[in-house]
C-alpha cells in the first residue's frame, strides 16, 4: 500500500464519512483503503473479517 496518506481513504467510525486523508484522530478512523469505493464498504470488510476470525478462533478451540 502506497505511503501517499494524502491519497488514502479511511472511514471515520464516529461521524460514519469517508475521508481522503488523515483529517480525523486516528482513534475515530480505520484503514487506510485506496478506494473512496473500499472506504464506503469499511464497515462490511469490517463485520466480515471479525465473522472469519471468529470461525478461525472457534476451529482453533475444538
Amino acid at each position: 500500500m502506497s505511503e501517499d496518506t494524502k491519497h488514502q481513504y479511511w472511514y471515520n467510525m464516529r461521524t460514519a464519512a469517508v475521508e481522503q486523508g488523515m483529517q480525523s484522530p486516528s482513534a475515530d478512523r480505520v484503514g487506510p483503503f485506496v478506494t473512496r469505493a473500499e472506504a464506503e464498504n469499511a464497515l462490511e470488510k469490517l463485520r466480515a473479517n471479525s465473522a472469519k476470525w471468529a470461525a478461525e478462533e472457534a476451529e482453533n478451540d475444538r
